[in-house]
């Protein structure tokens, strides 16, 4: 398997821009790349909320409900619930070299930047940061305080990438989609996944 195609830990969180999260899930799964999907109980509400998604709670279904929404490979989906400490999320040996957390919540970043890892999506972190991987926080929050700011600069000095949902307008986006796409255009290109969402810069 080439680097590539070497799968991507995704989590999302209960932070506000669920849609980011959605669109980055289907892009790589798009790309044919495994993904490991981590979800927490609040990014559930979240999706609810601001979309109009009910997900299943079991893996099988959950996959069956996404991939059916994307029109990709069941195959390439596999689910983990946030206790399911024997995934391969959860050790050195096993996990992904890459992780995007998106949305990341203030509270998911505070965890992993002290890490607790009492949820799966935490230790996942901490593992692809002890690995020396691609840790990728897609933080949706502002204003931020004092704190949020130290426990950026604290995992930005570990190596994590920081990268708050701030999407740019020089490209004159239609919409919505065309600023969601901004942001997920970015991190596509942290992760060194070819994609054809924006033109790049100068072209």
């Amino acid at each position: 398997m080439s680097g590539e195609q070497q799968p991507v830990t995704v989590a999302m969180t209960g932070a506000s821009g669920a849609v980011y999260g959605l669109r980055l899930l289907q892009c790589v799964l798009e790309r044919e790349i495994p993904v490991y999907l981590l979800l927490s109980e609040p990014a559930r509400l979240v999706l609810k909320m601001e979309h109009d998604i009910a997900l299943p709670v079991r893996p099988g279904e959950l996959r069956s409900t996404l991939s059916g929404r994307f029109g990709t490979d069941p195959a390439l989906l596999q689910p983990y619930g946030p206790k399911e400490w024997t995934s391969p999320v959860a050790s050195g040996s096993g996990a992904p070299r890459r992780m995007v957390v998106c949305p990341c919540t203030t509270g998911t970043l505070a965890a992993i930047a002290n890490g607790t890892s009492d949820q799966l999506i935490d230790r996942a972190a901490d593992v692809v940061l002890k690995e020396r991987g691609r840790l990728i926080l897609v933080l949706r929050e502002t204003p931020l305080s004092e704190i949020h700011l130290e426990n950026m600069l604290r995992l930005s000095r570990m190596g994590a990438l920081i990268m708050p949902a701030n999407p740019g307008f020089y490209h004159r986006p239609a919409g919505i989609d065309g600023l969601v796409d901004f942001m997920v255009a970015r991190i596509l290109d942290h992760l060194e996944i070819p994609h054809e969402l924006m033109a790049r810069w100068g072209h």
